[in-house]
């Protein structure tokens, strides 16, 4: 069994469709729904697990006008997996500073979370992947030096702003095998097993597929 919650939702009929897909995503039921002058009001019973993150998606999704509340319903029979993300992550396989060299390459792979001279850890997650695999990579990584000068490799490196979350948002985000560390200075997100010799040997994650920096 799990905590079932009762969420109650108002928000105007013509975001009603978002909030019923999002609520639905995340195992939720409809009980009741009432048309109240351009306004709906809407009651679901959804498993407890499902409202992690739920409050900021559901605020993008209507434009910040939805006004939602819940309360502890009852346990029930477990409604099964709630839809887990898409992407994979780019996890570290290096301690030390993150160099923008490296950053500038990993961007066009995904979305950065973290940034030039901040400090990483083996099995530490740096970046969610553009593809559903799980990659290792080396955000420590310098620029080889040489006697030799070029215009072409001296080029300014501009890097994307890095994603940065919320504690909610990054509950939501982890998958079964990943954890959330949270400081009152960071939010990190990191593997539960730290090396990659770890996680194949447990069979844990999604396939890998290693990138050279």
């Amino acid at each position: 069994e799990e905590p079932i919650e009762y969420l109650v939702v108002d928000v105007p009929e013509k975001s009603m469709g978002g909030v019923m897909e999002l609520v639905g995503n995340r195992k939720g039921e409809l009980v009741r729904m009432d048309n109240r002058e351009g306004q709906v009001h809407l009651e679901f019973t959804i498993p407890a697990r499902g409202l992690i993150g739920l409050r900021t998606r559901m605020l993008t999704a209507t434009q910040g006008t939805a006004i939602m509340h819940h309360n502890f319903h009852e346990y029930a029979p477990a409604r099964g997996d709630v839809p887990g993300r898409a992407n994979g992550v780019m996890i570290s396989m290096a301690g030390g500073s993150v160099n923008a060299f490296a950053l500038n390459n990993l961007q066009q792979r995904g979305v950065m979370f973290v940034e030039p001279t901040q400090e990483v850890y083996e099995g530490m997650i740096v970046a969610e992947n553009a593809r559903d695999n799980d990659m290792p990579v080396n955000p420590t990584t310098a620029k080889k030096l040489t006697n030799m000068r070029t215009t072409s490799s001296d080029e300014n490196i501009i890097l994307k702003p890095a994603r940065k979350m919320t504690l909610e948002q990054a509950l939501e985000y982890i998958e079964e095998d990943e954890l959330v560390e949270a400081t009152p200075q960071n939010i990190r997100l990191r593997k539960q097993l730290l090396t990659e010799n770890a996680r194949k040997k447990a069979g844990r994650g999604r396939p890998t597929e290693v990138v050279e920096v």
